[in-house]
């Protein structure tokens, strides 16, 4: 087992479940479509991957996914589901991340034998964990940095996300701050774009922070979007330091898997994982990859971070699935770390009852943008009933009841409680 990786999918064929099996574990080792030289029974004895498991599930009269092949003698088909385990030997490729996907998760989504095919956990040895150090802070290395302890981090997102001037942040920041945030966050969209210069945006705010820190005794962690060729990532990265910054974001799926990883291993802050891009990954139940696969890889490159979503959000996801990817995020793997799920997406107050008697934890970073800011006594009030609203989940006290004596979530419910 400390030499192999293992790999479930979700299949769909309208072929044998085992000659499907066969095809996928050919493809990503020894096999072609036909034998070549130097194709030894030594080579694949040491090489190839094993079937060690195929789970039979549901037939279907009609195919997820176009483009499987059917043979002239198909006239009907049938389309067949299973669970499908593979284990590939770990010197095939070594304990590299970009290797490894290329293994687990490469050229098997083309293969003509499948209408569906989907990634949907991975099994990993301790190499893994001793090359990729994973979270250099995770939740408590965040909670420390934040001064937050016993509750989720309350934060927002800079709205609108792109088209602010640089001169603009100084001011957003300043109300955001003084509303008694604990985590403020770059949108994807905004990194370094000619109307608000990274350089400039950063020194912005930066300097409002310090400055409502000096007010309130209390540092706001902000995330600043440093995503961009490697190169010009770490200057981005070592300006959030010089500059006292306390927290940085890269979007995973943009820079890469080595993208992150290359960060890690120079980064002296917090990093902040956005998985934007996602939904092309996952959005059809049969291709792609799950989210309990893909959180393993982005916390093996080292995200202390991970968004996502929340519960009945605006996304397509469902709250079953939000939750699973909630308790993933907190399941410890290898080095025994585990990394901070980040909500958000249409959040208010009232989520935080969902979302604790749905996932029962507080360890989340909770993002509300309408939520806060849009509230009628404005952001102080709008972070307050979020604070509230967490409360009442946590004490198990109805909504309606522990609002009765507190106007900020009274006001929360009246405005948002309806959509």
């Amino acid at each position: 087992m400390d030499q192999e990786v293992i790999a479930t999918y979700l299949i769909e064929t309208p072929h044998s479940l085992q000659r499907a099996a066969e095809v996928m574990a050919g493809e990503q080792s020894t096999g072609t479509f036909v034998s070549v030289p130097g194709e030894t029974a030594e080579l694949k004895a040491l090489h190839q991957a094993r079937i060690l498991s195929i789970e039979a599930l549901e037939e279907h009269g009609s195919p997820a996914l176009p483009g499987a092949y059917l043979a002239p003698d198909m006239e009907n088909p049938v389309y067949r589901r299973a669970i499908v385990r593979l284990s590939f030997p770990l010197h095939n490729f070594g304990p590299s991340l970009p290797n490894l996907l290329s293994t687990v998760a490469g050229n098997l989504y083309e293969l003509r034998e499948f209408s569906g095919l989907r990634l949907i956990d991975l099994e990993l040895p301790p190499a893994f964990a001793a090359r990729y150090p994973g979270p250099q802070f995770g939740i408590e290395g965040t909670r420390k940095i934040a001064g937050v302890h016993g509750r989720p981090l309350i934060g927002t997102i800079v709205k609108p996300s792109v088209g602010l001037p640089a001169e603009a942040y100084g001011p957003l920041v300043r109300e955001l701050a003084d509303a008694g945030l604990d985590f403020i966050k770059d949108d994807e969209l905004c990194a370094n774009p000619p109307y608000a210069p990274f350089e400039e945006r950063v020194r912005a705010v930066m300097d409002e922070l310090k400055r409502a820190a000096d007010r309130n005794g209390k540092m706001v962690m902000y995330a600043f979007n440093i995503t961009d060729d490697l190169d010009e990532m770490k200057r981005n990265h070592d300006l959030v330091l010089q500059e006292g910054g306390s927290c940085v974001m890269v979007s995973i799926n943009s820079v890469g898997l080595a993208g992150v990883a290359h960060l890690r291993r120079y980064a002296e802050l917090p990093i902040h994982g956005h998985r934007n891009q996602w939904g092309a990954m996952t959005r059809s139940p049969l291709l792609g990859m799950s989210f309990t696969a893909y959180q393993k890889l982005c916390r093996l490159a080292g995200v202390d971070h991970l968004h996502t979503n929340g519960l009945d959000s605006k996304f397509s996801e469902s709250n079953s699935s939000v939750v699973r990817s909630i308790k993933d995020c907190l399941q410890p793997m290898l080095g025994g770390y585990t990394v901070m799920p980040v909500l958000s997406s249409a959040q208010w107050a009232g989520s935080a009852v969902t979302t604790y008697r749905a996932a029962r934890t507080v360890d989340v970073i909770h993002l509300a943008g309408g939520g806060i800011l849009a509230h009628p006594g404005g952001a102080a009030e709008g972070v307050r009933s979020m604070q509230q609203g967490w409360e009442a989940a946590v004490k198990e006290i109805e909504l309606s009841v522990y609002a009765e004596s507190r106007p900020e979530l009274r006001e929360a419910m009246r405005v948002f409680g309806r959509k």
